[in-house]
């Protein structure tokens, strides 16, 4: 007779599948979207705000499997977009619990005006060098965002950062490793990604904008603002390596975190939302 194995129990369910169980003991959704704790109002609200960047992000992302310019792009890409969906998955679990909800009513069932994803997140990939910018942006914001709430007193959002940023670590080296062989490249690739500074700079000034909602969070979360000098002194730094320049093109008037967002979100919405709405409840 064997032994009872025991190796599931520190997980959120023990019978969970091996697929389901992160390496370690990380933080899994499956694990928040069971736990007693419930966050306040304030506290649900900045997670949605982080669980939809990730979200978008992921969406974008996934859109380069079998695109990507090359195979091993093509799996970085793609186990990038995983990341930021576990990363969505995580946050949007836990916001879900002080509505009552589940991560996939938030996922699957909001409106666009009720999304609170940044507009850089939904910008297209364009070429390969504008999802590069892109996620030069991002990931910097990211990394520098996670261990800043890696001393949030709220719990879950601390335990979420702790595994996120680990993986957002990956996220802008690649990025790094990726702005400097395309700005020291040739002509055309340190152009193209001239044109993706200025094309996707103008909404950068909105992930660094403070709301009131930071106000109520208190040491739950993190103003932007106070991220702000750091991403300059990274991203400069970046680009001065890779030959390139900080835009001077003036920021664009972008209001995703009150719900006012790009035209792109909507056809973002439409391909990831459809199944879920046309068919309810469908499982498999």
């Amino acid at each position: 007779m064997s032994a009872v194995d025991h190796s599931l129990d520190s997980f959120g369910d023990a019978t969970a599948s091996a697929t389901r169980v992160t390496p370690g003991n990380a933080l899994r959704p499956e694990d928040i979207a069971i736990q007693q704790e419930k966050p306040n109002d304030a506290v649900a609200r900045y997670a949605v705000r982080l669980g939809d960047d990730a979200l978008i992000l992921a969406q974008r992302l996934s859109h380069w499997i079998s695109r990507g310019p090359e195979l091993e792009e093509d799996i970085a890409l793609g186990n990038i977009a995983l990341d930021q969906l576990g990363h969505a998955r995580s946050f949007l679990s836990y916001a879900a619990l002080a509505w009552d909800k589940t991560e996939d009513d938030l996922a699957y069932f909001r409106e666009e005006e009720e999304f609170r994803s940044l507009h850089m997140v939904e910008q297209p990939n364009g070429d390969f060098a504008a999802t590069i910018v892109r996620q030069l942006v991002i990931s910097i914001y990211q990394h520098l965002l996670y261990t800043a709430l890696l001393e949030s007193s709220d719990e879950t959002i601390a335990a979420i950062s702790a595994k996120a940023v680990k993986e957002v670590d990956y996220h802008r080296d690649h990025a790094i490793m990726w702005t400097l062989r395309l700005g020291l490249g040739t002509e055309e690739s340190a152009r193209r990604m001239r044109d993706a500074l200025d094309n996707l700079w103008p909404y950068v000034g909105e992930i660094f904008e403070d709301e009131a909602l930071h106000a109520e969070l208190g040491d739950a979360g993190v103003a932007p603002s106070t991220l702000r000098a750091a991403w300059d002194e990274e991203f400069g730094a970046v680009l001065a390596d890779a030959e390139l320049s900080v835009p001077t093109v003036p920021y664009a008037m972008a209001r995703g975190r009150r719900g006012e967002h790009s035209e792109h979100l909507g056809f973002i919405l439409a391909e990831m939302q459809v199944l879920a709405r046309k068919h309810p409840g469908a499982t498999w």
